[in-house]
């Protein structure tokens, strides 16, 4: 994988956490805050921090955003320094924009200055509760497709059969992506097809959800 050059515009709890995340997948990350005490924090965490104000379009060309490949906006509340910042990223030719909303409203907003990709946290926090209730096993969803969901699912009527036997592609559009045995503390991905299943055995498997609602393992 590619070492990416990533900004982080507002480094409170969302925006730290994302950029802390990001270092741990190997990649360099940029921190800017205007809050003293946020840059503290960060910069142990950060490949680089600045104390400055995003909403000046020459302070964020001054620290060298227009050289990033990524930048994520996490400013609040405030949708009109969240806006304001990524016009700016995108005049300064920043290929990807990502940016935490706060409603609907903020998302469109966001999209017509030409933002790449919208996160509303909370959205996301309520459907995946919502999933985990309703879906035992649930995981996460992929956020290109709400219907598309990663889930686990525990070897039990499927004892002594492959995945060669279950051909869970061609029967329920179901992809199985890891898979972790009985006694294993880890998963081991992209699984062999003649891989045999014992009870307790642990599948992770991406499909849409009335698919999945259909599978009993």
């Amino acid at each position: 994988m590619a070492r990416l050059q990533i900004g982080v515009i507002g480094l409170g709890k969302f925006g730290r956490k994302f950029g802390e995340t990001m270092m741990l997948y190997g990649h360099d990350v940029l921190g800017i805050d205007h809050r003293e005490a946020n840059v503290k924090q960060a910069q142990d965490l950060l490949t680089q921090v600045f104390l400055a104000d995003a909403t000046n379009k020459e302070a964020l060309e001054q620290v060298g955003v227009a050289d990033l490949s990524h930048v994520l906006v996490s400013v609040g509340d405030s949708i009109a320094a969240s806006t304001m910042i990524s016009l700016y990223l995108k005049e300064l030719g920043v290929p990807t924009v990502w940016v935490k909303a706060v409603n609907e409203d903020h998302e469109k907003l966001l999209r017509k200055v030409g933002v790449d990709e919208v996160v509303i946290p909370e959205h996301m926090a309520a459907r995946n509760v919502a999933a985990k209730i309703a879906m035992p096993g649930f995981v996460d969803n992929l956020p290109f497709d709400e219907r598309l969901v990663i889930k686990e699912l525990t070897i039990d009527r499927w004892n002594g059969k492959t995945l060669r036997d279950l051909d869970l592609t061609n029967r329920y559009n179901l992809q199985v992506i890891a898979i972790k045995k009985r006694r294993d503390r880890r998963y081991k991905f992209i699984p062999k097809a003649d891989d045999v299943l014992k009870s307790g055995d642990t599948l992770v498997v991406i499909g849409r959800i009335g698919n999945l609602d259909e599978v009993a393992s």
